[in-house]
């Protein structure tokens, strides 16, 4: 089982969510949060003053994975939030040693899979053949 985290750029969230639904992942927790690494200082003028933004809108979108789902999980965020551009985000990835579902005290595994994973997958699957035909 691992922790997946991601920090993306706002306006990728809804593609990010849609290939993440498209790959079995439904339950994610979403922050509304900010940052920088290697994007540069932005300087604005605000009421003749020169101001200096540091710090990028983000999201940060985590999700708990059983081993299948990982490197699917990884997948679509990489496929969905990638423009090219520095300020992309960064994909976290870390161990979880025990996963409790608090409504039905199920652990690890079963706690992880959600209720809903095949009905959520095959409407996926028939909104991808619907945009294709």
């Amino acid at each position: 089982m691992k922790l997946i985290t991601c920090v993306i750029r706002p306006e990728r969230l809804a593609a990010v969510k849609e290939a993440l639904f498209r790959a079995g992942v439904t339950g994610i927790t979403l922050s509304r949060v900010s940052g920088h690494g290697g994007e540069r200082e932005v300087v604005e003028q605000y009421r003749g003053t020169s101001l200096v933004l540091e710090f990028r809108d983000k999201v940060k979108v985590e999700m708990a994975c059983s081993e299948p789902f990982v490197e699917p999980t990884i997948r679509a965020i990489v496929e969905a939030a990638r423009t090219g551009d520095v300020g992309d985000g960064k994909i976290f990835v870390q161990p979880l040693d025990r996963v409790v579902r608090i409504r039905t005290g199920e652990t690890d595994n079963d706690a992880l899979t959600p209720v809903t994973a095949d009905e959520v997958q095959r409407r996926a699957r028939q909104a991808d053949i619907e945009v294709g035909a």
